[in-house]
């Protein structure tokens, strides 16, 4: 996207717009295929004038659950609300929602103009009011000039501000994306997250967006939903969903965390701690002892303990203590430069098992390791974060 969109937005259209922006609840909400569950029992609430990210691998049921949002396929049980409403028996023209398709689905017979004009024909909005708001959209989103090029003759990330405008020219209370990056390449990808982000916050309506990217939930959300055979498995904001994953699922989609397996052999309790967490000590075979803080932890239990590689540090080996928690011996496989950060793959001496530590590039040259070293891996209790299931 070479040009960028305009700073400034009309003001009418866009307060117009965040009027109309409302929340989005799901009950219990169930989709079955024959026997086949693509969605399971599911509840969520998504504030009004916010951006939610439905996150997972790919028939994880994000998708599905979009498409039940929008009315485009039934729900065998459960109840979705739009703000206050229930729509389950609703088609998706009366939801009052529009739908960005991964496709973009424009017309390649109609230009830029006639495309964001069709739906407004669809709701028999007068001529004049129509070439209003089709103008105001246009400049909002950097159209203006290409309002009479048809969609062939777009560059990538036009056509999906084509889309977009097409779509909030309707003022829907909801704007359901699926997956709306993914044909494009990657720096227009990034460039155009940000204008998206942008115009969402600008507008201050609803977004609810379909990825399996964490990159984009991460830079896109102010609410992530991540997503595992058709069930919620954590909702947060992307902070807490990078910092503080729920379950080991979530701390390995989210990537580079190390994730140690093991049986809790005690719970201490009413230590000091802001957030309340009780120390678990947790064993972990052939690898050693970790401490971590955490809830719903019971002695005997199996449970894991997850660190960021960008947590770990890299010590001396032989350890000063070799009897001390959370530190683990481990050969320096590989040493990868990928430009700001180094990657370093190491192995368990014990197990054999892979661990991942990075750094910035700066400072791993500054205390560097050597292919084949043997080193100490250690982590501070804090940023070992105790995952249940």
């Amino acid at each position: 996207m070479a040009d960028s969109l305009p700073c400034s937005i009309v003001d009418p259209t866009a307060q117009a717009i965040a009027a109309n922006a409302t929340g989005v609840t799901l009950r219990n909400v169930t989709k079955k295929y024959g026997s086949v569950v693509a969605v399971e029992g599911i509840n969520l609430d998504i504030p009004a004038g916010s951006y939610c990210c439905l996150l997972g691998p790919s028939g994880c049921g994000k998708t599905t659950t979009l498409r039940m949002i929008a009315g485009h396929e039934d729900i065998t049980s459960g109840d979705v609300l739009i703000g206050d409403r229930r729509v389950n028996d609703l088609p998706p023209a009366k939801r009052n929602t529009a739908m960005m398709f991964q496709s973009y689905a424009l017309f390649p017979h109609k230009t830029v103009w006639e495309n964001i004009d069709f739906g407004l024909k669809m709701k028999d909005v007068p001529k004049p009011e129509r070439d209003q708001r089709i103008g105001e959209m246009l400049e909002i989103v950097g159209l203006s000039k290409f309002a009479n090029r048809k969609p062939q003759n777009l560059s990538g990330g036009q056509q999906q501000r084509a889309a977009l405008a097409r779509a909030l020219v309707t003022r829907p209370q909801v704007l359901l994306l699926d997956e709306p990056l993914s044909a494009l390449d990657e720096n227009l990808r990034v460039k155009t997250r940000g204008e998206l982000r942008r115009l969402q916050k600008q507008f201050g309506m609803t977004f609810i967006q379909v990825t399996h990217g964490q990159d984009e939930a991460f830079s896109l959300s102010d609410q992530i939903v991540v997503m595992d055979h058709g069930r919620i498995d954590q909702v947060g904001t992307p902070p807490e969903i990078f910092a503080t994953p729920a379950s080991r699922f979530v701390a390995r989609f989210v990537g580079d965390n190390n994730i140690f397996v093991g049986k809790v052999t005690e719970v201490t309790t009413g230590m000091p701690h802001p957030a309340g967490n009780a120390v678990i000590r947790l064993e972990v075979e052939q690898v050693g002892t970790f401490l971590t803080r955490g809830q719903a932890a019971n002695v005997g239990m199996t449970a894991a303990c997850s660190v960021r590689s960008d947590r770990l540090t890299l010590q001396p080996y032989p350890p000063a203590d070799p009897s001390a928690a959370n530190q683990i011996t481990a050969r320096i496989t590989s040493i990868e430069f990928t430009g700001y950060i180094t990657r370093v793959s190491l192995m368990l001496e014990s197990t054999g098992e892979e661990v991942t530590y990075k750094a910035r590039s700066h400072d791993w040259a500054a205390h560097p390791a050597q292919e084949g070293q043997l080193v100490t891996v250690a982590c501070a209790i804090d940023d070992c974060i105790f995952l249940p299931h």
